[in-house]
Formats: C-alpha cells, structure tokens, sequence
C-alpha cells in the first residue's frame, strides 16, 4: 500500500444500507467525522449525495477553511467516494459480513500533485487516526457498536 492510500476498516453491527445512507447525507458529516475538522455541512448543498453531487463544508485544520467536494463514486448502500480540489479522495465501501457490515474508509491522495507537501504536513499519519475515529463515531451514530 502507497503512503498516499491509507485504509482502514471495521465490522460495524449494522445494515449496510443503514450506514450508507449516514455517508450519504453531508449533514452527518460532522457528527461521524474523527478528526475533528469538519465543523458544518455549507447550506446550498444536496440532502443526499448520488454520482456528480457537489458539497461544501465548513472545516478547520487549525484555521477555519471552506472546501467544495464532488462525488465521483457512487453505487447506493456499496460505495461513495468524493474528491477534493487538490484530488484527495475520501472512499467509503459497505459489505455485509456475518454479524453486520465490514465498512472500508479510505484516503486516497495516490493522484495529488502536491504529494510531498502532504506527507510532510503528516497528513497520511493524521488521516490513519482520524478514519480511525470516524469508523468509531460511525458505529455510534449508528446506534452500534464497531469491531
């Protein structure tokens, strides 16, 4: 696996679909987020996210910033993915396992431009622990617990 590809997965006692649809929907955004930067889903935006939605969030590394999204993937209650305007993708996938719904939550910057910039900012060590903690608050959201 690349520097630029963090991944990480947990089993979460839930309906894929369930879980999907919390994804799907920007207002969820700061109530699963574990990193603590996304503060607010812009107003304007889409209630549920499909294939070429675009969204903005109100976030805050430090300084508060504003950043618009586009989704570029999208297979309802399987997968949805949206990118950034440097080309950091945020990738989420739901399986049914035995036991509930194994959720894959992944960082991609494999096709960012500014890579170096990235990983001297600490960004792929960050964003490990905060899809860490997003599994988590996913779990939680859900009203379930995570494994």
């Amino acid at each position: 696996m690349s520097a630029y590809l963090v991944s990480e997965s947990a089993v979460i006692a839930a309906d894929p679909q369930r879980l999907f649809d919390i994804v799907a929907d920007p207002a969820m955004h700061p109530k699963i987020d574990g990193s603590g930067s996304v503060q607010a889903a812009r107003s304007g935006g889409p209630q549920r996210l499909s294939l070429g939605a675009k969204f903005g969030m109100d976030m805050k590394i430090g300084a508060p910033y504003k950043i618009e999204n586009t989704v570029v993937e999208f297979e309802d209650g399987r997968r949805i993915a949206w990118r950034h305007f440097n080309g950091h993708i945020w990738r989420y996938t739901f399986e049914p396992v035995e036991g509930g719904t194994k959720v894959i939550e992944q960082w991609d910057a494999t096709k960012v431009w500014n890579k170096v910039l990235l990983k001297l900012a600490g960004f792929p060590k960050r964003n490990r622990a905060g899809i860490q903690g997003t599994l988590k608050r996913l779990a939680e959201v859900s009203g379930n617990d995570a494994r």
